[in-house]
């Protein structure tokens, strides 16, 4: 054909014609475009390649004027679906060859037509003016419509395998959904084994086929954590989970995951591909349920509370639609079409001892697939009926669902120690209970996850036993507990009415005390010279509790008297230093003229160096010279020679730069010293002397002073040497930076963290004291 024949062709949209063949030869104009055959069919041929029952549920679109097919290439025909993977769409056509007999889009024309004889061939372009695509938008079905609305939807990752949102916030939770703030939606998740389909059954049901959820033929997971995706046709947020029974690691918490997921939804899917219903299906679910009302009841409703939502998230379970799908057998009820699949899926939960207790609803719904592809329409229905429900599950707002999942997030999270977990069940307790364990009896704490960040202690059902190592022995008041109230009390240095140093005194007389809040002191350990009794034998009661970890004892000794007398002895000496600074430099200087040479200048009338003329302020050194006697600093007489003329020799004494460079003059007989300066001589010796020998004795009075701070210090103090760095803002201790303990914790602070003074009762310190940042914070006694 010529190329001018090619040319008066284009622009003209032909009759479509049958390109089946199978009752008409291909002679009769194409009625409808069914989407599971792949091509465009004629009346007679559409009738009778659907009569079999596993092809009824084909979906066809009827041909309208102006009709532009898809193109054949992309879709898959003759086996090529290179494009369409490429592009992850149907492209529609944009030419048909009048030769091959085929609809070809754009890309796929350049690809098969560009060269060769077939760039011969001719073609007749699909066009449709602005009028005929504005009457095909207006007459366009309900069907295509919903199609079009989720072409864009995309998934997202929510939740990765290690439980942490994927998602910074609220607004990032919706901005990803791609809908309203204000939109109600409700929440469809699916759960079933590994490899059963579950991404490709969301794909069918709610996109039509679109890979929203990634699938994959390979045997590792294509879903690892939980994805979620927004339906814009049911305003429902679908969300698709990693599969049961698969090759994993973090088993236990990808599994805590699932019942997270199943929590905040109104509809879960199980998808199971079997022909005949496995026993986990209903042991899974059975687990669930009693997972549910046990641990997320209660946290959703706080929930609902603490976060002020107006929509109870917790007036009952999800309801639950079983999707199972057969090859070889039956479905459910099919040999009894008088017996209900529910009434037969209940008697199967009885006989297994599971009881689905928390699910609003369960619902069968069941597909014999003889040749692929599956058929997804029942349960397509399935699901728009059930979401049409709302008596029992409302929708609201994607806020409320973040914080709901949020919520859960923040109570059960965490690592689950194998050691401690019970493998009978999917959903065992220890997946949200606290995995903490007492240090003496070794029983399991039964609050839930993460209860500490609430300010609520640990708890146990099962008595402790008594540890020498932790001495968790708790005292009650006797004489209060006879009178109906639990008072706890503490042995200690000093009663709360005594002033520091007269408690001091007491105790070195009288030993320690026992005192209760409202009895008063009750017992002194030394109240006698003889005959002291036990407390536990009189005054008090003794009972046995938990040791926690990161929880300190309870009878630890809190006699803390030789750390009060160190405080109180490095107070005064702090004090005296302090306030004594001035008049000890003015005493000083007046003893040091009393017995100096008559030659040297006074020291109040020394005010700069005699040398470089620097002005000396209160805390420098003034040095006299001792051949001149006049006042230097430090670098301007730090040389040394003997000076027999003036009586020092033969050892070195300390002169002045000038001095030394004229060391070979000699000294008039008039300026020898006399018998009187002889004498005052030898005192200044005798000065330096003592001078130098006290410095040293102070010296060695220093090193020694860490041992007998650690042996004063209580024993819940937090020894010196393993403190490194301030427990609060971790700046590494040095000379310059001075350790403190805080008298509540024991941990060792810098000043700036730890200057707050308050009392501590419980640690027998009844007078404000040192204590740190944190511990201030805590209200009631400490």
């Amino acid at each position: 054909m010529s190329a001018h024949t090619q040319t008066a062709e284009k622009g003209q949209n032909t009759t479509l014609l049958c390109q089946e063949s199978y009752v008409c030869s291909g002679t009769d104009e194409a009625v409808f475009e069914c989407d599971e055959c792949r091509s465009l069919q004629c009346q007679r041929c559409e009738e009778e390649l659907h009569q079999p029952e596993r092809l009824r549920n084909h979906e066809r679109t009827r041909i309208r004027p102006g009709h532009v097919p898809y193109c054949d290439s992309c879709k898959g025909a003759n086996g090529n679906i290179m494009h369409a993977s490429m592009t992850g769409s149907r492209q529609m056509a944009a030419v048909r060859c009048q030769v091959c007999k085929i609809n070809l889009c754009v890309e796929c024309q350049k690809r098969t037509h560009a060269g060769g004889n077939r760039r011969k061939h001719p073609v007749t372009v699909y066009h449709a003016s602005k009028a005929q695509e504005q009457e095909e938008e207006g007459e366009m079905d309900e069907e295509t419509k919903r199609r079009k609305m989720t072409e864009k939807v995309v998934s997202f990752l929510l939740v990765d395998e290690t439980e942490e949102i994927q998602v910074r916030n609220e607004e990032d939770f919706i901005k990803k959904l791609d809908c309203s703030p204000d939109q109600h939606l409700k929440v469809v998740s699916i759960f079933g084994n590994t490899g059963d389909g579950k991404s490709h059954t969301l794909n069918h049901t709610f996109f039509y086929g679109r890979e929203v959820f990634k699938t994959s033929p390979a045997q590792e997971s294509c879903t690892v954590g939980v994805w979620a995706a927004y339906d814009p046709v049911r305003k429902v947020v679908v969300i698709d989970t990693e599969g049961l029974l698969g090759a994993t690691v973090n088993l236990s918490q990808r599994t805590r995951l699932l019942l997270k997921v199943l929590a905040i939804s109104d509809l879960v899917i199980y998808r199971t591909r079997a022909d005949r219903l496995h026993n986990d299906l209903f042991k899974f679910l059975g687990d669930a349920s009693e997972a549910y009302l046990k641990h997320f009841t209660k946290e959703l409703k706080a929930t609902t509370a603490r976060c002020g939502l107006d929509v109870p998230l917790s007036t009952l379970g999800p309801g639950v639609i079983i999707f199972h799908e057969t090859v070889y057998t039956k479905l459910l009820g099919s040999d009894h079409p008088s017996e209900v699949p529910e009434k037969l899926i209940q008697d199967r939960f009885r006989k297994l001892s599971c009881f689905p207790e928390a699910f609003s609803s369960i619902h069968y719904k069941g597909t014999r697939t003889y040749n692929p592809p599956t058929d997804f329409s029942g349960l397509r229905r399935a699901v728009e009926q059930q979401l049409e429900n709302n008596t029992t599950r409302s929708p609201r707002q994607p806020g409320v669902i973040y914080k709901a999942l949020k919520a859960l997030s923040d109570r059960f999270s965490g690592e689950i120690p194998d050691d401690q977990m019970a493998h009978s069940s999917f959903f065992p307790d220890e997946y949200f209970t606290c995995s903490s364990v007492c240090l003496s009896c070794g029983c399991g704490c039964k609050k839930s996850m993460n209860h500490a960040k609430e300010g609520i202690p640990h708890e146990s059902k099962s008595r402790c036993r008594y540890s020498h190592q932790y001495d968790n022995r708790v005292y009650t008041c006797k004489a209060c507990y006879e009178r109906g109230m639990e008072v706890s009390v503490v042995p200690k240095t000093s009663a709360s009415t005594d002033s520091p140093w007269l408690g001091l005194a007491k105790y070195a007389w009288s030993g320690y005390v026992i005192e209760c809040p409202n009895c008063g002191v009750v017992y002194r350990s030394r109240q006698y010279w003889f005959g002291n009794q036990d407390p536990v034998n009189t005054v008090v009661r003794t009972e046995i509790e938990h040791v926690w970890p990161g929880t300190d004892g309870f009878l630890k000794d809190n006699n803390n008297a030789a750390q009060r007398l160190l405080d109180g002895m490095n107070f005064m000496a702090q004090s005296v230093s302090e306030l004594s600074l001035g008049p000890t430099k003015a005493v000083t200087s007046w003893l040091t003229d009393q017995i100096a040479p008559a030659y040297w200048k006074p020291n109040s009338q020394i005010l700069s160096c005699n040398k470089c003329n620097t002005p000396f302020k209160d805390n420098d050194t003034k040095h006299h010279c001792r051949a001149c006697g006049e006042g230097f600093c430090d670098g301007c007489s730090s040389k040394t020679r003997p000076v027999p003329e003036r009586g020092w020799g033969p050892a070195p004494v300390r002169v002045c730069d000038n001095c030394y460079e004229n060391r070979g003059m000699q000294l008039d007989v008039a300026e020898l010293p006399s018998d009187e300066e002889g004498g005052t001589l030898i005192a200044r010796k005798v000065g330096e002397a003592v001078q130098n020998t006290l410095g040293a004795v102070v010296t060695a009075m220093d090193i020694p002073l860490g041992l007998v701070k650690d042996a004063a210090r209580p024993a819940y103090w937090v020894p010196d040497h393993e403190i490194l760095h301030c427990h609060n803002c971790r700046k590494e201790f040095s000379i310059k930076l001075s350790k403190h303990h805080c008298r509540a914790c024991g941990q060792g602070f810098c000043d700036e963290c730890s200057h707050d003074r308050r009392a501590v009762p419980s640690r027998g310190w009844d007078h404000p004291v040192r204590v740190c940042f944190n511990c201030n914070k805590k209200p009631g006694d400490l």
